[in-house]
């Protein structure tokens, strides 16, 4: 938890080989704290870089005192990157910046900042100006999740800002990085966005591209699967089950008439209706089995929820 002692904002760095932009990156963060008046800190996390990135941060570190250096033996991913970051984050703002510099920390901390003052929990970043490779893939994983979720911002996957409260809520599984902002609307947090300029990396190149979009695809499925019926599962269980359920008892009736009139016998469509009154009764089953889960679940938050409360008023 915060205390007195603590920054006012965290700027948090993910990177993988990016030698030669550590440096200046780091160079740009102190000078927009300085330029703000700001009391803050940057938490760095090398996911298992292979060059010189670790030597360079730690160089760059002995310059200045705000940095806080950790480190993956090997490369894990951006969501394992944030899972190791965001708690050592001790300000009541956190900035999620790149290391790569198509983001200037100069321009882009105060826009952030002054944008989450206006009140919102999170804001977002708006890439203008952009003309990389990947702006494609980009754009179809923007458009998608706008689609599914009907959250009105233009850019999901670039810089942001977030009041602690948010960071410390988020539960993120593998690459869901990306779906940051849907998590944090589902759970109430307002969503602000700003445009700031993007700048042509100069040093290194990307990990990311097109190839990535089945991965990603599937990704927003699971999360909308889970936004949706995670609290209740026996909607989506339970509505499968009895369509199908009733499908197979209009079917046993159209036999039965069928029979009655002594048109003929239909055999393979009678166990065609067995089948899917079975499976219809299974998808009931799990729909209950999952409920419970849910129960247990919830039970389980409580008491997390409990243990927060008595740590903040242990800490007052």
């Amino acid at each position: 938890m915060p205390n007195s002692d603590s920054p006012a904002v965290s700027v948090f760095i993910p990177a993988r080989n990016e030698a030669g932009n550590i440096a200046l990156l780091f160079d740009k963060i102190a000078r927009a704290f300085a330029a703000q008046n700001l009391a803050g800190e940057i938490v760095f996390v090398d996911d298992g870089s292979t060059d010189t990135t670790w030597d360079e941060a730690n160089a760059a570190a002995a310059r200045h005192p705000c940095v806080h250096l950790f480190r993956h033996r090997k490369s894990l991913g951006l969501t394992e990157a944030m899972r190791t970051g965001f708690p050592r984050c001790r300000g009541a703002v956190v900035i999620f910046l790149p290391a790569d510099l198509e983001s200037d920390p100069e321009e882009d901390i105060p826009k952030l900042l002054a944008k989450i003052n206006e009140g919102y929990d999170v804001v977002a970043g708006w890439r203008q100006g952009r003309r990389d490779r990947k702006i494609f893939a980009s754009a179809i994983a923007n458009f998608v999740s706008r689609r599914l979720f009907g959250l009105t911002v233009h850019d999901m996957n670039w810089i942001k800002a977030f009041r602690r409260e948010v960071v410390e809520s988020l539960r993120l599984r593998s690459d869901w990085h990306r779906y940051i902002l849907i998590l944090a609307a589902a759970q109430g947090f307002t969503i602000g966005e700003v445009p700031v300029n993007f700048y042509p990396r100069q040093k290194g190149k990307s990990h990311y591209g097109i190839g990535r979009l089945p991965v990603s695809f599937l990704d927003v499925l699971v999360v909308k699967f889970l936004l949706t019926f995670s609290r209740k599962p026996m909607l989506f269980f339970g509505g499968i089950g009895l369509g199908l359920a009733v499908v197979s008892l209009a079917t046993f009736a159209a036999l039965a008439v069928i029979y009655l009139l002594e048109l003929g016998q239909r055999r393979p469509v009678f166990d065609l209706a067995g089948v899917l009154l079975l499976v219809g009764v299974l998808f009931f089953v799990v729909g209950f089995l999952a409920e419970l889960i849910v129960n247990q679940n919830e039970r389980v938050d409580e008491l997390e929820a409990r243990v927060r409360d008595l740590e903040a008023n242990g800490d007052k």
